[in-house]
């Protein structure tokens, strides 16, 4: 089809009548969404589909995303992608409690009323790549040092809080951000989140288990990260959610240096786990098989 044909028209023609869903986002035919629900689709022979949905950045195309998903009867709910994470929630029926915390809603499910709930998987995909990536790593290890403070970050930041780690140290280019953050994410009175100067970021480092790059630093077309790790203990894990490239600079400088390494695409597989068994009423796990074949997507 051309690219001039209706979107929504296009997606509808895929789905050929089969129960579908979509990464909805602007643009986003970068995404590798399709790829990673596409596997699971013919692994477990369901006759369903995944596709594509651009929308633009605006009220009313949103208004008119959340009226096709309850219209049209085979859609069982979407991905959000950047930049309607956050504009998309007025617009549901309900925000499950793990979403409003965090803030932002990265899937939608299309309940049998036809209602849409709103639920963030991003710090559940974070967790379980982690445990994958870097199994020996414990909440209770030592202090987790924290860049960037954007809508990735908060999922992040809410799921390490979540499961006890002792500090977290957070570092973002705009400071306020952060802090703004750290406020949001304090349990009580309890201190277990700082907020450090980006200039200090190579400091922070010093005695952390953990280091976590959510910023865009690094990834295909944006400036490098530029990070002295020589405070950063050999010991530590690394963690960078940019998947493109897959071994970033970030991560070839620490594994050079002996660190454990995990990249995004781990966190990028398990995200989408809770939504497609929702979707698709079927359990699904992530597999060798399955990385590598969202790898060979994204040409690598």
């Amino acid at each position: 089809m051309s690219a001039s044909v209706d979107p929504y028209a296009r997606l509808v023609a895929e789905a050929r009548g089969r129960p579908f869903a979509a990464i909805v986002g602007w643009p986003v035919d970068h995404s590798r969404s399709p790829a990673l629900h596409g596997f699971w689709l013919k692994q477990h022979r369901i006759d369903g589909h995944y596709g594509r949905l651009p929308v633009e950045p605006k009220r009313p195309a949103l208004e008119e995303l959340v009226a096709f998903l309850r219209r049209t009867p085979n859609a069982r709910g979407c991905n959000l992608t950047l930049p309607h994470k956050i504009e998309i929630m007025p617009l549901l029926d309900r925000i499950d409690s793990g979403a409003r915390r965090i803030g932002a809603v990265n899937t939608v499910v299309k309940q049998p009323d036809g209602s849409l709930e709103g639920r963030n998987t991003d710090g559940f995909g974070f967790l379980e790549a982690l445990k994958y990536g870097a199994p020996a790593w414990r909440a209770a290890t030592g202090p987790v040092v924290v860049l960037g403070a954007g809508g990735a970050a908060r999922a992040i930041v809410a799921a390490l809080v979540d499961a006890g780690v002792p500090e977290l140290r957070l570092l973002n280019r705009t400071q306020k951000t952060a802090i703004d953050l750290g406020v949001a994410f304090t349990p009580g009175d309890e201190r277990r989140i700082v907020v450090d100067r980006w200039d200090d970021r190579a400091r922070a480092l010093s005695g952390a288990a953990l280091l976590v790059n959510t910023t865009s630093l690094g990834m295909k077309g944006q400036p490098p990260l530029d990070l002295d790790l020589s405070h950063l203990p050999r010991g530590a894990a690394v963690y960078d959610i940019v998947y493109v490239p897959l071994e970033t600079g970030l991560l070839a400088a620490a594994r050079a240096r002996g660190n454990r390494c995990i990249d995004g695409l781990g966190m990028l597989l398990h995200q989408g786990r809770p939504g497609f068994e929702a979707w698709f009423g079927t359990k699904v796990t992530v597999s060798v098989a399955q990385r590598r074949a969202v790898a060979a997507d994204l040409g690598v």
